[in-house]
């Protein structure tokens, strides 16, 4: 037998007139993928998860301005990304370069919902493989590694302009697939540049 909270619109009207049992749907339903989102955004588990329990406990009390129009898993995931730029504001200045990466994440979960968001992850994924080697070992060192262009370039024994060759060619090629969503996919994957 299908759950009826399965259903969106159902779910919502359970959750407004105060179901106990759709709110434990919701949470078995949610709780682990938005502590694995909210973790890629954060990279502290214990973080992710007092972000995700804020979401949680600020749907139940808001519970009767939810609308039967909205998509609860959209609405959970922007919920969490939103907390998650609430709690970095007060725990630390927003730097310029942050800032740009913090936009470019804004811009994807405003207009995808978490299965898109999957979805492009895999394909950023399959095109960073299909990278020609050298251009795919420089752009990894970069963005996996945190190294600078100079470390790269004395670890690799070539120049700064190649390294630099290298990851703009890395770049050109992933715009291609997704766009102006790359750099928020690229943060996603591999966080926050490690030299901030």
């Amino acid at each position: 037998m299908k759950n009826p909270y399965s259903d969106n619109i159902q779910l919502i009207k359970a959750l407004k007139l105060g179901d106990s049992k759709a709110y434990t749907f919701l949470v078995d339903a949610y709780h682990h993928k938005l502590c694995v989102y909210a973790f890629s955004l954060a990279n502290d588990k214990d973080l992710a998860e007092d972000i995700v329990q804020n979401v949680f406990i600020r749907v139940w009390k808001k519970r009767n301005n939810l609308k039967s129009e909205f998509s609860i898993n959209g609405f959970l995931y922007k919920s969490v990304y939103n907390e998650f730029i609430d709690e970095y504001r007060k725990n630390r200045p927003v730097f310029r370069l942050e800032k740009k990466y913090i936009d470019a994440l804004s811009i994807i979960v405003e207009d995808y919902d978490s299965h898109s968001i999957d979805n492009m992850i895999t394909i950023v994924k399959k095109e960073i493989k299909n990278l020609p080697p050298k251009c795919k070992e420089v752009f990894l060192l970069s963005k996996e590694e945190g190294l600078t262009n100079i470390e790269i370039a004395e670890y690799k024994e070539i120049s700064i302009k190649s390294v630099e060759a290298h990851i703009t060619k890395a770049f050109l090629i992933l715009r291609q697939t997704v766009g102006d969503k790359m750099n928020g996919i690229l943060f996603l994957l591999f966080g926050k540049p490690k030299s901030l």
